[in-house]
């Protein structure tokens, strides 16, 4: 005689696997996107730095028209005498939507900011622009 499973017992196993996925999959789904962001903030603080040696170097960060491609190249010798003989950094990292991030030069500071999920200016929630100035430190 071969024992099987009721059909009563499959759904109740089903039943349960259905309830605990009501309870997962919520906290799941939001995640990827919070993991997403909290990289974008890593990756900025690993511009900063680079940001913050070229300053130390050369008395004052790359203008904005100059961009973080500044701290590939030189682009001005004679502004910046005393950059360094290597790069600030090996490549510029993109954002985990794989977009560039923005540069701006703002008086004697600087802003980092990447456009989010939706790769536009502005937006709301997942889409909402994320700024060097607001992420954890």
């Amino acid at each position: 005689m071969k024992k099987a499973f009721s059909l009563l017992e499959l759904l109740v196993v089903i039943l349960i696997l259905g309830i605990l996925a009501a309870f997962v999959a919520p906290n799941l789904i939001g995640a990827g996107e919070k993991a997403k962001r909290d990289l974008v903030c890593t990756q900025m603080a690993s511009v900063a730095q680079a940001l913050k040696m070229f300053k130390l170097d050369n008395g004052t960060y790359p203008e904005t028209e100059e961009g973080l491609q500044a701290l590939l190249h030189n682009p001005d010798p004679d502004k910046y005498p005393n950059y360094s003989s290597q790069p600030y950094l090996e490549k510029l990292p993109k954002d985990s939507w794989r977009q560039p991030f923005v540069y701006l030069k703002k008086g004697g500071s600087f802003e980092l900011i990447s456009y989010g999920a939706d790769r536009k200016e502005g937006g709301q929630g997942e889409d909402a622009d994320i700024y060097y100035s607001k992420c954890h430190k």
